[in-house]
Order: structure tokens, then C-alpha cells, then sequence
């Protein structure tokens, strides 16, 4: 198996894929640039090797928008961001998506004046609509400008100061900012490899096709990781290259369940889903109930005077099975895990409302908010159920 040093050392040295080359010593790991062959092999600096299954793990790189201007403006990725020496006086921010936001309220706390640019009607677009406009009005009382619907028409950039001409609906708003990061997303790192060549199919966003047991339509080539295009997480990729590894070299058919893969925003407060929104339960045809909570009655939020945010909830009518979980809380990240398993393993909201969970703590709104379906919960008293 030939895969790429550049795009997977770091994560081999923190997760279990030394374990998986330390098992297979057949594995071949190659520094250098890979190319497919027509024939199925793989060329590296001029020599042609021959073997028996490839795993491509190649990851993703940041993706400029084609906006008249932009390319060579000097404008900063989300690794740049981080590393400034000095705090901008102001910055556009453009991509209200998780990356986005978290650099965007890092430098408005830091006292640069930001102001964020989306194109979709709100910012964490991908998110329930209650947690974009909770998360829009904190981010706003903090000083931060936010424009969503916002196209940009052209960049401008001079010595020390960038220019978007856009607009938001029929309005015309010029923005002038001393930094611009642009986080507008990921593609995989497919092109120029050969893949199709090889007969491997990509999607429209250059992302690798594959089954559920991470092959692609070449049987002898699987996939993990960004080149996926789907969730781009660091434990995901990890997941995924064990499956493939697994698959390619044992045959067995591990097959990769994405259905619950939580996922975090770390601003302040955190967002962190997993599973379906509403709108995707609906568009997959389930018949469903949803229930909101809203931070201010989890016991825990009020002893410690944050209540902002909220959890939301989405279950099927007919089997009483959660299908997504949503919070906007700032724990939200250390409160998802036990909706994940609920999701993993099809454990009933009925379940979740009778489990006891420890009082004071934030994750007790879970247990709320299942309670909240057939429950007036303002009118219980502590750990009522």
C-alpha cells in the first residue's frame, strides 16, 4: 500500500494508524508525490510500483472562491491567522462557517474590529436555524458586525487595506478592513493524481466516490480522510483510515457509520450537533417531533449565571428514536457525547427522559429537554422526572 508522508504523518504519530502499520509491515510508506497509472500502478519520482491496494489519504487545502481580485491579494488562510504577530486594527472575515467564526471572535476579543461575510442566508448555515440566530445575536453584542446573504462582487487590495464591493440582497455595501481571512472552505487533494485515469470516480467537488466500506469504484483502492469531502475532522479521518487499512489488507468489510459524527464550533458559546437538522429528517421522509430548550432552565446554567444558548432536539414520531441533537451552550462540546450514543445505538427519547443524570451540570439539559417532549418542565422541581 503506497499513501502520502505530507498529508498523513501527523496524524499517524497521535492515533491508532502506527498500530495498523505496526500490524501490517507489507505496508509501503512513500515521501513523495504519488501518481496513478492508467494501468493501476503507482509512479513515484520515475520508479513504477505494483501493489495490491492503495489508500489514498491525501487531505484537503483551503479553497479560494473565484472573486475578481481575490487570487494573489495576499489575503490570510485560517493557518496565517494564527499566526500574526500583531493584532489588526480591523478584519473581514469571509465564511460564517465554524473556522470562520472561532478566528473571527478570537480576534474580536482581542480588540480588532470584525466583521463577518456570508454568502447563505446565516452564519453557521448548516446548523438549526435557532442556534445561527442565538449564536448571530451573542456574536453581535459583543461588537461584531455580521452580514449574511452578503455577495462579494470584487476584492480590492492596497498596501495595507482590503476592499469588498459586494452587496446584501439589493443593497450595495462596500467593506474596508487592514486583514481579510477568507474561510470559505476545504477541497480534497485529488487533482493531478491520476484518479480517474485509474478509474476512480470524484464528485463534483473533487472529492473520492466510495462505498460504505471506503473502496472506490477501482476495488483495489480505498479512501479516508478530507479526500472524502465530507466531515473534515481530525477523528474522523482517524476512524476512517483504520477501516480502510483494515478493509484493504484483511478483506473484512468494516463498514463506515457517519450518522452520528458529532461536530463542533468553538466559539463562546460552542455549537455542537450530531446526526439530522429538522429540515434533513423531513427531506429523508421521516415523520418527526422536535422540542427546544432553552438554557435558562438547566439548574447548572443558572448557578453559574450563563444561560445563553439552547438544545434542540429531533426525534421520529413512530419509533420515539432521537435523529439529531442540537446545542448552542458553552459546554456544548462536553455535552453532545451522550446524544451521539443515543444516535449510535437507537436509544428511545422515552429512555433518555428516565435515566438519571447529575444535577448541576450542563448536560442534565439533555435530559430536559427528552423530558420537554411530553413535559412542561418549567413546572418540575430538581431532577424530577
Amino acid at each position: 500500500m503506497v499513501a502520502q508522508k505530507d498529508a498523513l504523518v501527523s496524524e499517524m504519530r497521535q492515533t491508532r494508524y502506527v498500530d495498523v502499520l505496526a500490524a501490517y509491515p507489507q505496508i509501503t510508506y512513500i515521501h513523495s508525490r504519488a501518481q496513478l497509472t492508467r494501468e493501476g500502478e503507482v509512479k513515484i519520482d520515475g520508479v513504477l510500483y505494483s501493489p495490491g491496494r492503495i489508500v489514498i489519504a491525501a487531505g484537503a487545502r483551503p479553497w479560494e472562491p473565484p472573486i475578481p481580485g481575490l487570487e494573489g491579494s495576499g489575503y490570510l488562510d485560517s493557518t496565517a491567522a494564527l499566526d500574526l504577530r500583531e493584532i489588526p486594527k480591523s478584519m473581514i472575515v469571509m465564511g460564517g462557517n465554524a473556522v470562520g467564526l472561532e478566528i473571527a471572535q478570537i480576534y474580536a476579543r482581542a480588540g480588532s474590529a470584525v466583521t463577518v461575510v456570508e454568502l447563505l442566508d446565516r452564519i453557521a448555515p448548516f446548523e438549526e436555524p435557532e442556534i445561527s440566530r442565538s449564536l448571530t445575536g451573542y456574536l453581535e453584542a459583543e461588537g461584531l458586525r455580521v452580514i449574511a446573504g452578503y455577495r462579494t462582487a470584487q476584492v480590492q487590495a492596497h498596501s495595507s487595506l482590503f476592499r469588498l464591493r459586494g452587496a446584501q440582497g439589493g443593497t450595495s455595501i462596500d467593506l474596508e478592513a487592514e486583514k481579510l481571512l477568507v474561510a470559505t472552505g476545504r477541497r480534497p487533494n485529488t487533482a493531478g493524481l491520476g484518479l480517474e485515469a485509474a478509474g476512480v470516480r470524484l464528485g463534483k467537488r473533487g472529492e473520492i466516490l466510495t462505498d460504505r466500506h471506503l473502496q472506490s469504484d477501482n476495488p483495489r483502492i480505498y479512501a479516508a480522510g478530507d479526500v472524502l469531502g465530507g466531515d473534515m475532522f481530525v477523528y474522523v479521518a482517524a476512524h476512517q483510515g483504520i477501516l480502510a487499512a483494515e478493509n484493504a489488507l484483511t478483506g473484512r468489510g468494516r463498514v463506515y457509520e457517519g450518522s452520528y459524527v458529532p461536530r463542533v464550533t468553538f466559539t463562546d458559546p460552542q455549537i455542537a450537533s450530531a446526526g439530522l437538522t429538522e429540515a434533513q429528517a423531513v427531506e429523508r421522509g421521516y415523520a418527526v417531533k422536535t422540542t427546544g430548550l432553552g438554557m435558562e432552565l438547566v439548574a447548572s446554567a443558572q448557578a453559574r449565571r450563563d444561560t445563553r444558548g439552547l438544545i434542540k432536539l429531533v426525534a421520529r414520531v413512530d419509533t420515539d428514536r432521537l435523529l439529531g441533537a442540537h446545542i448552542l451552550a458553552p459546554e456544548a462540546g462536553e455535552m453532545i457525547q451522550t446524544a451521539v450514543m443515543a444516535i449510535r445505538f437507537g436509544i428511545p427519547v422515552r429512555e433518555l427522559s428516565q435515566t438519571m443524570f447529575p444535577y448541576l451540570t450542563n448536560v442534565e439539559g439533555l435530559k430536559l429537554a427528552a423530558l420537554s417532549f411530553e413535559k412542561d418542565v418549567t413546572l418540575l422541581s430538581c431532577c424530577a422526572g
